[in-house]
């Protein structure tokens, strides 16, 4: 085989497929970035148990053949080459040779032979959306995935497609994301669990553009990501995921609107306090026309007040101040709103007649701040 590129063509592709190379591979072969010019065109190819990715690297093909390479060698040694056409070229014995103006590599391959390929994927059904939507509706969801959770369930996440709605639901047993969006066109009802990791990768290799689209297809066993010169195949999560809907309330007690920013910097001044690990909860003491935030911990406590518009009774209730962080700074309203029963029942921040977004998050027992 022997390969011209640029180092920058070359190298881009090298990233891409190196994020389906496992840490730990349960075959030494999948240590490697699958080289092959046999069908017309340099393709590369990452692959693990969960997700494998191929993608196609433009440059001209002097001789055709196939080789896989040990995928952190070659990743460092195109990055360190200088911005120019890089010839790779291998021999009968896979010894490869990598050259760049004046560098010269020697490294051993192996044969291609042994790689496990992409699984050959029958589509069922596909969706198309812009890049930008898919990376935006995983980004202001995938938080909430339980990564090391023992529930296979909760490191996934739900895409339920009904008409022309995506709802993309995460969870992992302490809060819930909901966001949904509109599709171009209509689609036949279709729920699948996607492995949060895979979408993780995804969201890296995928751009910001709104003009560029990603077609989803779906199988039984498999969902494939087709974009650019792209494809990621990730097994999805088989079983039934929650039944959400049944957490889900339109009943409250207190209503609180406040002021998205303010509240977000009063949090991350209250967590200044807490150390890495500790579970201390921030306290929400909410009356009439304001709500005192307190937390209380062994470095020290604070207290501050923040002005809002509250509906129903008053409230003293405990959060972990990560979670409801991590939902705000997702959200792009001004304003939110929280809807709670009662300190022990689920809080709600969503947009009254609204369904773009749901954010559920437990509350936590606490004691008061002296």
């Amino acid at each position: 085989m022997k390969i011209v590129c640029s180092k920058q063509n070359l190298f881009n592709g090298l990233l891409i497929v190196s994020r389906a190379i496992p840490s730990k591979p349960s075959l030494s072969i999948l240590d490697c970035i699958l080289v092959d010019t046999t069908k017309g065109n340099i393709t590369l190819t990452g692959n693990n148990i969960d997700m494998g990715i191929e993608t196609v690297v433009e440059g001209d093909i002097i001789e055709p053949g196939i080789v896989a390479l040990d995928a952190k060698m070659i990743v460092e040694i195109v990055r360190k080459l200088p911005d120019s056409e890089v010839t790779i070229e291998t021999g009968k014995d896979y010894k490869t040779t990598i050259v760049c103006e004046k560098a010269k590599f020697n490294i051993m391959g192996k044969s291609g032979d042994e790689y496990t390929y992409l699984p050959k994927v029958e589509k069922e059904s596909s969706i198309v959306l812009s890049q930008y939507a898919l990376k935006e509706i995983v980004r202001k969801t995938i938080f909430s995935v339980g990564e090391n959770d023992n529930n296979i369930l909760m490191r996934g996440e739900l895409f339920k497609i009904n008409g022309t709605t995506l709802t993309v639901i995460a969870l992992d047993g302490h809060r819930v994301a909901i966001r949904n969006i509109e599709l171009k066109e209509a689609f036949g009802d279709r729920e699948i669990i996607i492995l949060g990791k895979s979408l993780n990768e995804v969201m890296k290799i995928i751009s910001d553009d709104t003009e560029k689209e990603i077609t989803i297809s779906f199988t039984q066993k498999h969902v494939v990501f087709e974009f650019d010169e792209t494809v990621v195949v990730s097994r999805i999560i088989e079983g039934e995921f929650f039944k959400v809907s049944k957490m889900i309330s339109s009943d409250y007690e207190t209503k609180m609107i406040i002021n998205k920013r303010e509240l977000m910097d009063c949090i991350e001044r209250a967590m200044l306090l807490v150390k890495e690990g500790d579970k201390k909860p921030i306290i929400f003491n909410i009356t009439d026309t304001k709500v005192e935030i307190m937390i209380s911990s062994s470095i020290g406590s604070m207290k501050e007040d923040i002005d809002i518009e509250k509906q129903g009774k008053d409230l003293m209730i405990g959060f972990n101040a990560k979670f409801v962080l991590d939902a705000l700074r997702v959200i792009e309203d001004e304003t939110v709103e929280f809807f709670m029963v009662n300190p022990k029942s689920p809080c709600f921040i969503k947009k009254e007649g609204e369904e773009s977004y749901t954010y559920l998050v437990l509350p936590v027992n606490f004691s008061m701040v002296n």
